[in-house]
Order: structure tokens, then sequence, then C-alpha cells
């Protein structure tokens, strides 16, 4: 859990530096209402997973993985913005320390749809911060089992996201962002394990994305 939000500190950090770089005309465009904000974000997404796997024990292990994003945001003021988040990771999945020692569950793609509602704290601003809360929707596609078991099924999740970030004006419509989420995201796994039978698990994801990128206003 620390190394996780220390990944968080040395993004932020580093884009506060990269952003003081920038220099911003008098005449930038600020946050208004009726704009919409188009982003191009490279995000990591960083699992926080617990798990409980029935009956063999172990837990399940997700790697992290880094990715593209695209998001929309509306503002419906000045400040009030609503932002839909558009991304896709593959991620290599294993069952560690079970009885029957370490499987390989090969991997799996997640579509994460999220929706949150924001807070921009200084819309008129060059660097304005803001908070973000809303609710995620986790598919998962092109599941792969791997060497070991028959097949694997991921369960759809329902989940609570937050967010936190800022954006800096680095010309008249184009601005420089950070972000950071956290997504709140259980699935309910079924795997076939052939002879062994039937195995169930119910894992905890809770990934931490952390992105930098830029927007367009329009």
């Amino acid at each position: 859990m620390e190394e996780k939000f220390r990944l968080a500190g040395l993004a932020l950090a580093g884009a506060l530096i990269v952003a003081g770089t920038f220099a911003v005309p008098k005449a930038a465009v600020a946050k208004e209402a009726g704009d919409w904000l188009i982003r191009a974000r490279v995000i990591a997404v960083v699992p926080d997973e617990k798990s409980k796997i029935t009956p063999i024990g172990g837990k399940a292990k997700l790697g992290n993985e880094v990715s593209g994003e695209l998001d929309f945001t509306y503002f419906v003021t000045d400040h009030v913005a609503a932002e839909l988040i558009l991304a896709t990771t593959k991620h290599s999945v294993a069952a560690a320390g079970t009885a029957i020692g370490d499987i390989d569950l090969g991997h799996v793609w997640l579509l994460p749809p999220t929706l949150t509602v924001q807070y921009h704290f200084n819309p008129k601003g060059r660097l304005s911060p803001y908070l973000g809360t809303g609710i995620n929707l986790t598919l998962h596609h092109s599941v792969n089992p791997g060497p070991v078991v028959a097949d694997v099924n991921y369960d759809t999740s329902v989940g609570f996201a937050l967010q936190g970030g800022f954006d800096y004006r680095i010309s008249r419509r184009v601005s420089f962002n950070v972000d950071i989420k956290r997504i709140w995201l259980n699935s309910d796994v079924t795997i076939d394990a052939g002879p062994l039978g039937i195995v169930k698990a119910n894992v905890d994801i809770n990934p931490f994305i952390i992105g930098t990128g830029i927007g367009i206003t329009f």
C-alpha cells in the first residue's frame, strides 16, 4: 500500500514541475459553463487487490499495467462538470500461495467506463484543481485462462469512484492534466480447474489509476 501511495506522490510532484515550465497567455480561455474538455491521458493502473479463494486458499494477484485513456468533460456550471472516462487495460492474473501452489490464470482485459461529477475550485485560473466522485462499471473481455485451468469467468462489477487532479493552461485552448482515481471494484471469479473441480474467488481489485495527459477545450 505504501508503495502505491509513493507512486501517486511522485507522479503529482513530477507533473507540478513540468507544469511550472509552461507560460500562459493572459487571454487564456478559462473553464466555463457549456464548455467541453476532451483529454488524452497515459494511465498507470495499480491494483490494490484482496481476495478469498475457496476451497484451495491463496490470494489473487493482478499485474500493474500502463495504457491510454480518453475522457470527455462537460461543464454544467463554471465550477461543476461531469466526466466520462474510457479506457481498457490488459492484466496478468495468478492465484498465489494456494494449497496446490501458484496457479497461472492467464490474463483478462478490463473495460471500466467511469462517470464522475467534479467540482473545479479555480476555473478561471491557470492552475485549476478539482475533486470528483462517481460510479464505475467494469466489464471483462478477451479472457485467456492460461495454461493450467480450463476456463475462468469474471462477473461484471459496479463500484464507487473518487478522483482528484488539476489542469494547467498552457495555451489558449490546451491544458496539461494530472489525475488520480481510486475505484472500488469487486468481482466474483469462477475457475474451472478441470480434475480439481470448480474454484470460487471473491476479488477486490480496488485499483489506483494515475494519469497525465493533454486536454483541449471547445
